[in-house]
């Protein structure tokens, strides 16, 4: 799939894979110097990037692993979408969960994207549903037991 892509800063990088079989290409932060993200602080990451989607799709912005678990550093909205119709910079909403004070550097990789198709859904308006075994039972209904 080709994507339209406009670079809004000579220092912005493309997304990029980091590995042949990755599913999600790398997100750089495009920043002149450092920015320091104190504990609890939120903030967002320009990419100094623009998309042009194609209609049917969305992209997908994701935390990356490896920040969320050693530094605390993850998404404010868990997982950002953006629409086919968006034409502005694309910026990453980041949260730093940690303790400690965390530095951004200009270039370093801050979040993931995936573009992905999707459905339109009509609601069909029903006075019944169809019967599962599961029913209307909720968290934890299936159980905690491991499985043989």
């Amino acid at each position: 799939m080709e994507v339209k892509v406009k670079k809004l800063r000579e220092n912005a990088t493309l997304p990029e894979y980091q590995t042949n079989q990755a599913a999600a290409m790398d997100i750089h932060a495009c920043l002149d110097e450092p920015m320091t993200v104190e504990p609890m602080e939120r903030c967002m990451i320009p990419t100094g990037l623009a998309f042009e989607i194609p209609e049917g799709y969305e992209m997908q912005i994701r935390a990356r692993s490896g920040l969320s678990i050693k530094h605390g550093i993850t998404m404010v909205n868990g997982v950002g979408t953006i629409d086919a119709d968006y034409r502005g910079e694309l910026s990453v909403l980041m949260i730093n969960l940690s303790k400690e004070t965390f530095t951004i550097e200009p270039d370093m990789r801050v979040a993931q994207l995936l573009i992905s198709k999707f459905e339109k859904v009509s609601w069909q308006l029903a006075e019944d549903l169809s019967e599962t075994t599961r029913g209307a039972a909720g968290f934890g209904s299936t159980g905690f037991d491991k499985k043989a």
